[in-house]
């Protein structure tokens, strides 16, 4: 019998359809694809680790500078002069963060723990401060308390125009509004007094876009009106205290009070009173500032009544404000040729109200314009030194007030 063992081996079967050759660069394609994939791979687990090593730095400086450890507080008097905010409603925390964001203080919780009791540190107002870089925490926690530390805090005083005004009779000055603004803005860092000039904040008056400085939609019109005229935005800037950032340029800080005062006015009733008496709120503040310039408060409402009686009765207001206005002076009793000059304030030759507010009006004179007291009257007259003034309706009895004005020095000519 033949050994014939390949007959009882299973013959192999095909399994799938049978291979086909790869060409050339299809085997090419294959290896690109392969080395792109190990490159993603490899960078994938690069930016991994550098995430991770990201977070965990990251994390670190955190908690140290929010919680602390061993030496996590600066010596010595510091490096430079820098000047921080404090913003309404900050915590001491929040004060702290910022000192810590600045390089003022090496972490957060020690100066919390610096300033924990210290009374003025837990009645802080909000402004703008002078400390240094890299100082100790009680150090950083005495600088703020010092009130001479504080800067950019600026005082308008009710009834103040934008420049500045002589007082014909004693030659005293009056600073305007830009001049407080540009001592407001003086701050000596590392013994370098800066200061923003008021001839660029009166060139910014002069000159900027209106949107960019926050000129209100309501003043805009009258705005426009002025042209170049600085005086545009007379009134704009409200009386009262505002902290300025001294480091912030001209335009930045007339857009800040700009913007700001059209809230206060806002919030103060104006845009409701306008509607009420038919008025533009630029109108109404602009009744405000004549109130404030030619009235003392316990007459502001009368007075108030008395510009709305002879804008009705189609009347010049006749304001001897008015003239002054545009010649930056303070002076009681004006001259005809003064009264003569043709001005876009000017009342005794300009119908109606003047081009723009005369000053900043106080709440007061602005409350007054906006309610002002009912009554007949046409005329009005200070008659002594003490700001007494009488009100009349008609010409004859406004001629006798005069009167008592001239006979009491106060008043050389008539109205």
């Amino acid at each position: 019998m033949t050994d014939d063992w390949r007959s009882d081996r299973a013959e192999p079967l095909a399994v799938g359809p049978p291979r086909q050759r790869m060409t050339r660069r299809e085997r090419a394609r294959q290896e690109r694809l392969r080395r792109r994939r190990r490159v993603a791979v490899i960078f994938s687990l690069t930016m991994l680790v550098v995430i991770v090593i990201g977070a965990v730095f990251l994390g670190s400086r955190m908690w140290h500078s929010l919680f602390g450890g061993a030496g996590d507080d600066f010596a010595g008097g510091g490096v430079n002069d820098v000047v921080i905010q404090v913003h309404d409603g900050d915590s001491t925390t929040a004060i702290g963060q910022t000192l810590h964001d600045n390089n003022v203080v090496a972490n957060v919780k020690v100066f919390v723990e610096a300033a924990d009791g210290n009374a003025a540190i837990s009645s802080i107002q909000p402004g703008f401060y002078k400390v240094r870089t890299e100082i100790p925490a009680a150090d950083a926690v005495e600088r703020l308390a010092d009130p001479d530390n504080r800067v950019g805090k600026l005082v308008i005083p009710e009834g103040r125009q934008l420049d500045d005004v002589r007082d014909v009779k004693t030659d005293a000055v009056t600073a305007g509004i830009l001049t407080l603004i540009a001592n407001a803005s003086c701050v000596e860092l590392d013994g370098d007094r800066r200061c923003v000039a008021a001839e660029d904040l009166k060139n910014v008056a002069s000159g900027a876009n209106l949107a960019e400085i926050g000129v209100p939609q309501w003043a805009t019109r009258a705005v426009e009106a002025l042209g170049s005229d600085h005086r545009r935005l007379e009134g704009l800037i409200a009386p009262g205290s505002w902290n300025i950032d001294p480091s912030a340029k001209p335009q930045d800080i007339l857009a800040t009070l700009i913007s700001d005062s059209a809230v206060q006015y806002e919030a103060g009733g104006l845009l409701a009173a306008a509607t009420a008496a038919d008025m533009s709120p630029y109108e109404i503040l602009t009744v405000g500032s004549l109130v404030q310039r030619e009235a003392t408060p316990e007459d502001f409402s009368k007075v108030a009544q008395v510009i709305y009686n002879r804008l009705d009765e189609n009347r010049t207001l006749e304001f001897d404000s008015t003239v002054n206005y545009p010649l930056d002076r303070i002076e009681v009793a004006t001259t005809d040729a003064d009264r003569a000059q043709a001005t876009e304030w000017n009342t005794y030759v300009r119908p109606g109200l003047p081009a723009t507010p005369i000053c900043s009006p106080g709440s007061p004179a602005l409350l007054a314009a906006e309610h002002p007291e009912p009554g007949d009257w046409l005329y009005f007259v200070t008659v002594d030194m003490r700001g007494t003034t009488l009100f009349a309706r008609e010409y004859e009895q406004h001629l006798a007030n005069i009167e008592i004005a001239r006979r009491n020095g106060v008043l050389d000519s008539a109205r």
